[in-house]
């Protein structure tokens, strides 16, 4: 039996907004879902060491800048350290953290989605009415659009002329939101000279 959306907001609600996330943050965190092993003797600068030595992208990162992150990730309680049975310590990620890093995993996916070279001929329209008290994902909904620069037609309504279907379809789903939202592939849609001129700069 699923999580039902009530529970999972309440889960949800506290996290800090991936937007809010820097990229070293990001990055420890997927690092630690991804399965990176962090253990030693619980200091910043030992799991520093040990990203710099499995991780060549890490060696462009600064201690400081890392140190920062591992404790503002700890502060929204995105990882923790686990004492083990033989004194030592290892860093992972909580069950909000593992959540987060789903959904910057889901978002970074199609953040990343290259466009085809050649327009279709069809709009991907989303248009959802999400009630207040699941405002959260209507906050996550609005930004993830506006991150693929989505136009937006009227306030619960956006385009855009690039496949973004199934990973608009993906979000929604990760939060149980398919009652709320729409999201339609059109072909014929009126006035559509300014959004050309929007998506089509010359």
């Amino acid at each position: 039996m699923g999580i039902g959306r009530a529970e999972l907001f309440a889960i949800l609600e506290p996290i800090v907004f991936m937007y809010k996330l820097g990229k070293t943050q990001q990055k420890i965190l997927l690092a630690l879902v991804g399965g990176v092993a962090l253990g030693s003797a619980g200091s910043p600068t030992r799991y520093y060491r040990i990203l710099r030595s499995i991780r060549k992208d890490w060696q462009r990162i600064n201690q400081q800048n890392f140190n920062r992150s591992i404790r503002k990730l700890a502060h929204t309680k995105l990882i923790e350290e686990r004492r083990l049975k033989d004194g030592s310590y290892k860093l992972v990620a909580t069950e909000s953290g593992r959540t987060q890093a789903r959904l910057l995993s889901i978002v970074g996916n199609s953040i990343r989605f290259k466009i085809p070279q050649h327009w279709d001929k069809k709009w991907r329209i989303v248009s959802f009415d999400i009630p207040e008290k699941e405002r959260f994902f209507r906050k996550v909904l609005r930004d993830h659009l506006k991150a693929l620069n989505f136009l937006q037609l009227q306030q619960s309504v956006f385009i855009s002329p690039h496949p973004y279907e199934k990973p608009m379809a993906k979000l929604v789903a990760f939060y149980n939101a398919e009652p709320y939202v729409q999201i339609i592939t059109a072909i014929n849609i009126q006035n559509t000279t300014a959004i050309k001129k929007h998506f089509f700069k010359k």
